[in-house]
């Protein structure tokens, strides 16, 4: 069984005259990153390998991540800024097979995506809870049914969990 965390970048600033691939993190990003870190060290729920876009937002979410997630090997994938699902899987697929549990921090669309994509049509609640909105700071946690990345297909794994700001009282859900 291999262990997909998709972790959407925390609320990001627009401000005027910089690039998109440059945003920063609003102060409500910077809260609700560290919390949901925390969540996930209490969970046990630490990857083995960490796969960053390059934007300016992801890199700090991932900054603000990283201290309660020890011993996770981080990468920058320049093929996960404004991916698609398509692409996203291309990349999960050429994951290294020693790491068991893989994280994405990336951006909608293509996260949402890639996680209703991966789920099997049995996975009613699932599908549902990843359909409605996949928020800023959100981690979606997906078990599936492989051995390897390169098996990884649509439809076989399943929603473990999804977990928003919101649910772990914050206000970040937009």
């Amino acid at each position: 069984m291999r262990r997909l965390i998709l972790l959407r970048h925390a609320k990001s600033d627009w401000p005027d005259g910089v690039a998109d691939s440059d945003r920063p993190l609003a102060p409500r990003g910077r809260e609700a990153a560290p919390r949901m870190a925390a969540h996930l060290a209490e969970e046990g729920l630490v990857p083995d390998r960490v796969l960053v876009s390059p934007a300016r937002r992801t890199q700090e979410t991932w900054d603000l991540v990283r201290p309660a997630l020890p011993g996770a090997a981080d990468e920058t994938v320049p093929q996960l800024y404004e991916a698609s699902a398509k692409r996203l899987l291309d990349v999960v697929r050429s994951a290294p097979d020693e790491a068991a549990t893989l994280m994405l921090i990336g951006h909608n669309p293509g996260l949402q995506e890639l996680g209703h994509h991966l789920l099997s049509d049995d996975d009613r609640d699932g599908l549902r809870a990843l359909a409605r909105k996949f928020p800023t700071a959100a981690v979606a946690v997906i078990d599936l049914a492989a051995d390897r990345w390169a098996e990884i297909s649509p439809g076989t794994g399943t929603l473990e969990r999804f977990v928003t700001p919101k649910t772990l009282g914050a206000e970040e859900d937009d």
